[in-house]
């Protein structure tokens, strides 16, 4: 195992409790980047040679190494991430009754890079970085031994294997899996495209928010903004709601979610539109189509620290759009996934979008990401989903 050196004082991230090392701590001199390979497991010393633990490494990116243990005794192998599976299996197994979670959430769960999904017997399972790839088949092994589950599919299409200048690809790594995995989330079914949708198929990270939409739409006329396969809308239907119109720029997308409203047997309740949000909501507003609640959830617009201009104009466009087809006392349920939007930069957003639109508002709920997408107290990256529900006079 080689050894990476950090320079002088650079230490403070990792005795804090974080897990990156960036390239920029790194001594190159003692430590050349140019001497280890991709994902590389590696020995992580301060200057002053104290060990500091165990992680991986990859030379050509900027957030260069990730810490796995600071245990230095400790072997990276099948039973290493079996015990840290089993601990992040114990607190899902607290928090749900039903096996459909995000099992692993990377850093949180202390395996930094390695996303995992469960839809009962079947996990999806995204490898984002060059040293989860290179342990992709301990991983496995220990998904089988802990989970036993009957499927186990690879989705490695996302942006980050790129910067880690990874290859893209899907592939089954166990089973047989299904091209939808069905789940339940709130007593309600669904089926997910694990194979073909966004990301791992589903977003459990809005389940808890979801939930709490219920007590705000019986009877009630409901948009649902960038609605993707249904899990707000139908939610909605299902628990009463007089009306729901679904808006998404995917017509892959709204075919899931009408799928869905019939396993639910609410089709009858929902209309979809593909279309463009900004266009859709301009061409509500020349109908003089107004709604009860309206609900965004939106993608985000700030993927960087450069877009955080463009994108908060984004998000801020979005909202006066919303405001002009929400009747007044109407409620709005608005959440952003933005990393660099804050939880307050987002709350003047929506104080500068009433303005505009003079209308008043309260905030009623603060909204959050679920359980099984837990903070690490030490890496603000983890706390990344936030929200509010709205009354507007």
């Amino acid at each position: 195992m080689k050894t990476l050196i950090l320079k002088k004082n650079e230490e403070r991230r990792l005795l804090a409790g974080h897990l990156w090392v960036y390239s920029n701590e790194i001594d190159i001199k003692l430590s050349p980047l140019k001497d280890f390979t991709a994902g590389e497991i590696v020995e992580i010393r301060t200057a002053r040679d104290k060990i500091l633990g165990i992680g991986y490494i990859n030379p050509r990116t900027l957030l260069s190494a990730r810490l796995l243990t600071s245990d230095p005794s400790t072997a990276i192998d099948v039973d290493f991430f079996a015990k840290r599976i089993k601990q992040a299996l114990l607190l899902r197994e607290m928090c749900f009754t039903r096996p459909f979670y995000r099992l692993i959430f990377s850093e949180s769960d202390l395996l930094p890079g390695l996303i995992v999904d469960r839809f009962n017997s079947t996990l999806v399972v995204q490898l984002n970085t060059a040293g989860m790839e290179n342990l992709k088949e301990l991983i496995i092994e220990a998904l089988i031994t802990v989970v036993q589950p009957k499927a186990i599919l690879l989705r490695n299409n996302s942006s980050i294997r790129t910067t880690e200048g990874l290859p893209i690809y899907i592939e089954v790594a166990y089973g047989a899996p299904e091209e939808l995995a069905a789940l339940e989330e709130n007593e309600i079914s669904f089926n997910a495209p694990i194979k073909t949708g966004q990301k791992t198929g589903w977003f459990y990270d809005q389940r808890i928010n979801r939930a709490r939409l219920i007590p705000y739409i019986k009877n009630k006329t409901v948009l649902d903004v960038f609605s993707y396969c249904g899990a707000f809308g139908i939610t909605a239907a299902v628990n009463h709601a007089k009306h729901v119109t679904c808006i998404d720029s995917s017509e892959f997308a709204l075919e899931q979610l009408r799928q869905n409203a019939a396993l639910n047997n609410v089709s009858d309740k929902i209309t979809t539109e593909c279309a463009d949000a900004f266009a859709a909501l301009k061409d509500l507003q020349l109908a003089e189509q107004l709604f009860d609640v309206i609900i965004l959830d939106p993608p985000a617009f700030i993927k960087r620290q450069k877009d955080i201009t463009t994108g908060t104009e984004a998000y801020l466009r979005l909202h006066r759009a919303a405001f002009r087809v929400l009747k007044p006392n109407g409620i709005l349920v608005t959440t952003s996934c933005s990393l660099h939007l804050s939880r307050d930069m987002l709350l003047d957003i929506l104080r500068r979008a009433m303005l505009a639109e003079k209308r008043q508002m309260v905030v009623i709920e603060q909204l959050h990401q679920a359980q099984d997408h837990p903070v690490h107290p030490a890496i603000i990256e983890t706390n990344y989903l936030k929200g509010f529900i709205l009354c507007v006079k």
